[in-house]
């Protein structure tokens, strides 16, 4: 057992450490997180995000600005409805309009018929701002802010008060930017959330100016950082290392322009960085952070950013030679933190850039005789593979066939014997595909024929439909992503492509890679590799069960608490 592990997880979920302060994680991804370009959450999203977050144990969830939309405003009225545990739903909102009675203004009426009893209202904190682009008096804007806080206060809603182009007004006019503040915590905002509104300032600077403000304001002080200068991370730790106990942020940092802090490097880099004096969010919740944050991809329709510190699918993948004989090492030369404390895992790459290191990582799994004798001989085909234009960092079900003929233990499950692609336009139905396929399965020969959406569905079944007879386990996986590749692209249109397609059944996700000038044949080389993963790793599980089944005596077995049978092997690791 890794000791750091034991000793950073151990300080996240023990308060008597030392007299850590408590940070409150607040997200806005469902408001701030909508407005970044191509985010667009229906309102079952926006439900389904809140309850996961919530069982999460954030602690505060913007759920949206009900007055802007009729959507936010209907989600206001279901998550009433949601049992929010510790978690705390806020609407978002704005200072009543300039020379209008607050009572009169639309938008504060809006937020009480929320009934959420929390509501977060942004300010100008910037004289700039407050002449220029407001049109308004300095005199104004201050009664705006002091009228909208009392009123909602006075009508049983608690407030925090988001400082708009906080810093940047500091900068310009800071006698100004803190009449806006005091304002406000008079006015009764429990919390004053300084805002880097535009993105641009540095860590010193907000660390400087959060300091002052803290030592001065009769409140707490929250921050919100844009990321239109990379720093929003940076930023929001500097922030709380000066005083401020509410961190704002989306989840994966997506918002307007270049986004917001991402809450999940700020909880993380709080939790294992700083857990000795923060107390942030529970180690089982930072544990799911990656399952969190690939939802928010797929919910928001957006691909997943593969180098994403912590939770990227590179975050902790390793490819040179040097770094992997370290990591195997000891996993500490090459890694900040265990990629489990995140929910992410280890990957192994290889490439023709690989030592034997990799190789040897890679294929510890088959417990194979003359190891190192072996990598030579797979290093030697990868190296060869690549030169084709074949890779093997996302195609792992295909490296795992490499190593299986290297070792002479693939046996294929069937033979392409002939194959043809028919399209043909149709006036009313438009393009029609048509595959025939013939293919040796057991002994047998099977011809079939299959019409599919575009080739590469006609393809896929024809062969299911030739396959399935002999190996009906196959229904269990289906295509999940198809990339192509040009690699020669000198070679205009007789270039060579890669197809690479991922598969997944109940079990796993699979890559696996095809090479050819003719999309369609490398399309279908990858199809029949990922059909040929699938069956070996279906018959290896099959023989693994039987073996552990063959090797259990009756001596070895205890019966656990929930009845079923433990050897003492399983015990002992699960106890480890």
């Amino acid at each position: 057992m890794d000791s750091s592990k034991s000793a950073s997880e151990s300080r996240l979920g023990d308060p008597s450490h030392s007299p850590r302060r408590r940070i409150f994680v607040y997200d806005t991804t469902l408001r701030d997180g909508s407005q970044g370009e191509g985010v667009n959450f229906s309102l079952r999203d926006k439900i389904l995000l809140t309850k996961r977050l919530i069982a999460l144990g954030f602690d505060y969830i913007e759920g949206g600005y009900p007055a802007s939309n009729e959507k936010d405003y209907q989600y206001f009225q279901e998550v009433r409805r949601l049992d929010t545990g510790r978690s705390q739903i806020c609407a978002f909102g704005m200072t009543r309009r300039k020379n209008l009675a607050v009572e009169d203004d639309p938008g504060i009426r809006t937020l009480l018929e929320c009934h959420l009893g929390l509501a977060t209202i942004v300010g100008k904190a910037s004289a700039f701002h407050v002449t220029r682009i407001l049109q308004t008096s300095l005199e104004e804007n201050l009664s705006m802010v002091s009228d909208t806080i009392r009123y909602l206060r006075e009508h049983g809603c608690r407030v925090f008060f988001d400082a708009e182009h906080f810093f940047d007004g500091w900068k310009e006019d800071p006698d100004y930017t803190w009449e806006v503040v005091k304002t406000a915590a008079d006015a009764g905002a429990e919390v004053i959330v300084l805002c880097d509104t535009n993105g641009g300032s540095l860590p010193e600077e907000i660390g400087d100016i959060t300091r002052e403000v803290v030592s001065r304001l009769p409140v707490p002080v929250g921050i919100h950082c844009h990321n239109d200068g990379d720093l929003a991370v940076a930023n929001t730790l500097a922030a709380v290392d000066a005083g401020a106990i509410q961190v704002q942020g989306t989840i994966n940092g997506i918002g307007e322009r270049c986004g917001n802090a991402d809450l999940i490097s700020v909880v993380a880099n709080l939790a294992f960085k700083k857990g000795d004096r923060y107390e942030v969010l529970s180690p089982a919740a930072i544990r799911q952070f990656t399952d969190l944050s690939r939802f928010v991809y797929e919910l928001a329709n957006l691909n997943l950013r593969p180098q994403q510190p912590f939770v990227g699918r590179s975050a902790f993948a390793h490819k040179g030679g040097m770094h992997v004989s370290g990591v195997n090492r000891d996993t500490r030369a090459y890694e900040h933190i265990d990629p489990a404390w995140v929910g992410n895992e280890r990957r192994i790459l290889v490439s023709e850039l690989s030592g034997r290191s990799n190789i040897i990582a890679r294929i510890r799994k088959y417990r194979l005789q003359n190891e190192a004798e072996l990598a030579e001989k797979i290093l030697a085909a990868v190296v060869a593979k690549e030169a084709e234009g074949y890779q093997f960092e996302a195609a792992d079900g295909s490296f795992d066939l490499l190593v299986r003929r290297c070792a002479g233990l693939f046996q294929p499950h069937f033979r392409r014997l002939n194959y043809h692609v028919d399209i043909r336009p149709d006036f009313v139905e438009g393009l029609k595909t048509e595959a025939t396929v013939e293919l040796e399965v057991g002994g047998e020969v099977e011809h079939v024929v299959a019409k599919g959406d575009g080739p590469v569905d006609a393809l896929d079944r024809a062969f299911r439909k030739a396959l399935l007879k002999k190996y009906p386990n196959l229904a269990e996986m289906n295509l999940v992503d198809y990339k192509v590749r040009v690699i020669n692209f000198e070679a205009h249109t007789a270039a060579r492509v890669r197809v690479l397609i991922e598969s997944q059944d109940q079990d796993e996700v699979w890559g696996t890679v095809g090479v050819n000038e003719n999309i369609i044949e490398a399309s279908l080389l990858a199809l029949m590799e990922s059909y040929e993963y699938k069956l070996c790793k279906d018959e290896d599980r099959m023989k693994n069960g039987q073996m552990s089944a063959e090797n259990r005596s009756p001596e070895t077995e205890r019966e656990d608490s929930t009845g079923k049978f433990v050897s003492e092997g399983d015990r002992v690791a699960s106890q480890t």
